[in-house]
């Protein structure tokens, strides 16, 4: 059965780093076509990341000590754009008879009538838009249906997660409000995993439309500032949105040292503060290291141990379906034109 919906991974942009030869078909990743036929993925949201740091000729200047300090150049954001304009035409390269694009609902069911699995294309970092909401539409066009509006650093649109109070208290710029306001429009998903408390709160506020936190766990029970805070999952849940369980042990538990069972843990405690139709999966597969261990979610073949220590902690089968897929699904019919 087809029934696993992750909103997150950064497979794509790893395999541009990989030998020529490999693909969703042929690679060492946690993400790979036969792992995910083996699981019973419906649809997985493909990040195009850039890191835009490195894309910086001269790196010692770009990454000064102190978030503050971070200031990425307008040439290395348009050498990113290209770059992100690059992973969505190797989405395309990648379908087959097995997988397949969406950019809509509707084109979800299609594919699952024929079999395939879907691919939703996203960007990680709107810094790449540069300030020029035009490159919005170029997105869209391309295909792209969600924007992960920052990564760690400021940009155009707003202020990121950080452990500095100053930074996190931070919002969206005027653009990046405009630019919420224009993707309610187009139909693209407002993803707030990695912003700022001060830039979620603006989206709730401006947002027309259900948002997501494609991978974020919550802060009462791992205190890193890409977490969310009970008062979050609280107002996603009362907007209609998800959040995406991360799988990074960094996010999990404060030592790192997770296990499947924190999943678990953090599923349960969601479901208890946001409601049972806020939480979903949002991996972040091969987006950090993850050593291969026993007991441990080492790729997405693995989601079986996932959905058994839900139910040990007492989440009910139908709570766990609506985290598969129902969640997800139910956001991306409302959202996505």
């Amino acid at each position: 059965m087809m029934n696993l919906v992750d909103m997150h991974c950064d497979t794509i942009s790893r395999l541009m780093q990989c030998p020529a030869q490999e693909s969703l078909v042929n690679n060492k990743l946690c993400i790979r076509l036969d792992k995910m036929e083996k699981v019973g993925t419906l649809v997985q949201f493909f990040a195009c990341f850039v890191h835009a740091v490195s894309y910086e000729t001269d790196k010692g200047n770009a990454w000064n000590q102190g978030m503050k300090d971070r200031a990425i150049t307008a040439a290395a954001w348009d050498r990113a754009w290209q770059a992100v304009l690059d992973m969505a035409a190797r989405i395309d390269q990648e379908q087959n008879e097995k997988i397949n694009v969406a950019c809509s609902y509707e084109d979800i069911l299609k594919n699952q009538e024929q079999g395939r699995i879907t691919a939703i294309k996203t960007v990680e970092e709107g810094g790449v838009l540069n300030g020029s909401l035009s490159r919005l539409g170029t997105l869209y066009e391309a295909g792209i249906r969600l924007m992960t509006l920052t990564w760690n650093y400021e940009n155009c649109l707003g202020y990121p997660n950080s452990r500095d109070s100053s930074v996190m208290e931070q919002g969206l710029t005027a653009f990046g409000a405009q630019t919420v306001e224009r993707m309610n429009e187009l139909g693209m998903l407002v993803d707030v995993s990695h912003l700022s408390d001060g830039g979620f709160w603006d989206c709730i506020q401006i947002s027309r439309q259900p948002i997501c936190a494609s991978h974020s766990n919550a802060r009462a029970l791992c205190s890193h500032p890409r977490n969310l805070t009970d008062e979050m999952l609280k107002a996603l849940g009362e907007n209609g949105g998800v959040a995406g369980l991360n799988f990074y042990p960094a996010f999990l538990c404060e030592n790192g040292n997770a296990a499947v069972d924190d999943i678990a843990r953090h599923a349960l405690h969601m479901i208890q503060v946001g409601g049972e139709d806020v939480v979903a999966i949002g991996t972040d597969f091969d987006g950090f290291d993850n050593e291969p261990r026993e007991s441990w979610v080492n790729d997405v073949s693995d989601m079986e141990l996932v959905w058994e220590a839900m139910y040990r902690r007492g989440i009910t089968p139908r709570q766990i379906d609506k985290i598969k897929s129902q969640n997800a699904l139910r956001v991306i019919k409302a959202v996505m034109k």
